[in-house]
């Protein structure tokens, strides 16, 4: 029988099947929905961005399966370990998983920013690899203590292979280029650059930080509409209940030993990012707009406030990736879609581009003048678009039919 995927792949689904598809709402068994999900994704232009915007969202449990089976695609696997699109959740289950290969560990280690990096140096599978051991001592995010186990690890893995030419009295050796020279700080390297960044740009925009206050985050275009209902985690508390005497009165007298019995620390409730986000003034978003993760990041650029908006844009880790979902979001500020254009790293991307003009949210004049750039299939697509201005849609209709003569000449 055949499968759903391979009719995608030879694109004989129809154009509303493939919304579908891109939705996650085939009927099909979770493993092909995904591997569904993972092509679309990485192939298909016109459902990319709903299909990742899918794939992020995704049902924990069935993402979870998809991680931690052997027989899970190498394409989804490769989807899954990327670190534009690695779910911390997921971390545990791909790096014992066997099937991602150590290759696929070292490039994720090479990368790896802070919360993926303690994830990798817990994993059993990884702390016996010695490559990836390698890959993860070059992280500019490693503490002094992990760089000290990562040594000792090291040298553990290689003592039986050097212990039939060891000198009894000798002391194993360790790698060298890890301590500092002439008394430097063993601050690693990249993080003091990003406290510097963060400091200009808290001080370029201090009067705009002064007088937004202590405003609270808010979403462009709602919290709710923003994530979804789904995304809001029900907390559950983790102590047992008391269970209370069955025949014991109310004003029974306590034993002494119970009385004076220290009650257990509660246990700390885990944040999302989304109620992290929510505990921070102005300068606090700031400072996790330009050092924060991915999903911080993609929460922050919808901050109602405008100085913090603009400062993911600046923020170091930033990736083309999320730039081009920036410019094809409506719930930004308009500020956010002037800006991006301002960066001539950011107008190399055509998608970028493509994007902005295509997004009805984009001012008028920023749309025109950027019309100019589009290959002619995005024209025709432009002119087809009833979201957008009937401006830019007139415009699109004429450059388009000048681009098909020019080429007709020819």
């Amino acid at each position: 029988m055949t499968r759903i995927i391979d009719q995608i792949r030879a694109s004989k689904l129809p154009s509303n099947m493939m919304q579908f598809a891109a939705r996650g709402a085939l009927q099909v068994p979770p493993a092909e929905n995904i591997e569904i999900l993972v092509y679309l994704a990485r192939n298909n232009k016109v459902f990319r961005d709903l299909a990742r915007m899918t794939l992020a969202g995704w049902d924990e449990k069935a993402s979870l399966a998809a991680a931690a089976d052997p027989q899970t695609t190498p394409e989804v696997l490769n989807y899954l370990t990327s670190p534009d699109n690695l779910r911390p959740v997921l971390l545990p289950a791909l790096l014992e998983n066997p099937s991602v290969s150590e290759a696929q560990l070292i490039k994720l280690a090479s990368s790896a920013l802070r919360e993926t990096l303690a994830g990798m140096l817990k994993s059993p599978r990884v702390r016996t690899l010695r490559s990836v051991l390698a890959a993860l001592k070059s992280s500019p995010y490693l503490k002094e203590e992990e760089a000290e186990e990562l040594r000792r690890l090291s040298s553990a893995g290689e003592a039986p292979a050097a212990a039939k030419d060891a000198v009894p009295d000798a002391e194993p050796v360790e790698p060298a280029t890890q301590v500092p020279e002439s008394g430097a700080s063993p601050e690693p390297a990249g993080v003091g650059a990003v406290d510097e960044i963060v400091a200009a740009y808290i001080n370029e925009h201090a009067n705009d930080i002064a007088a937004e206050g202590d405003k609270p985050f808010q979403a462009i275009g709602g919290i709710v509409e923003l994530l979804g209902s789904n995304y809001f985690p029900v907390t559950q508390d983790t102590e047992a209940p008391a269970t209370p005497a069955a025949s014991a009165p109310v004003d029974a007298p306590q034993p002494a030993a119970a009385l004076e019995r220290p009650q257990a620390p509660a246990m700390p409730k885990r944040e999302n990012a989304l109620q992290k986000i929510s505990h921070l003034d102005v300068r606090g978003r700031i400072q996790l707009a330009l050092k924060g993760n991915k999903e911080e990041r993609s929460l922050l650029v919808r901050d109602g406030t405008k100085v913090v908006a603009l400062a993911v844009l600046e923020a170091p880790k930033l990736s083309d990736g999320e730039v081009e979902k920036f410019a094809s979001q409506k719930n930004v500020l308009e500020a956010v879609l002037r800006q991006i254009p301002l960066k001539r790293r950011f107008m190399k991307n055509y998608i970028v581009v493509r994007n902005l003009v295509a997004n009805p949210r984009t001012p008028l004049d920023l749309g025109l003048g950027l019309m100019k750039n589009l290959l002619v299939a995005d024209l025709k697509n432009l002119s087809n678009n009833k979201e957008i201005s009937e401006t830019i849609r007139k415009l699109a209709m004429k450059m388009f039919k000048q681009k098909l003569d020019s080429a007709a000449k020819k």
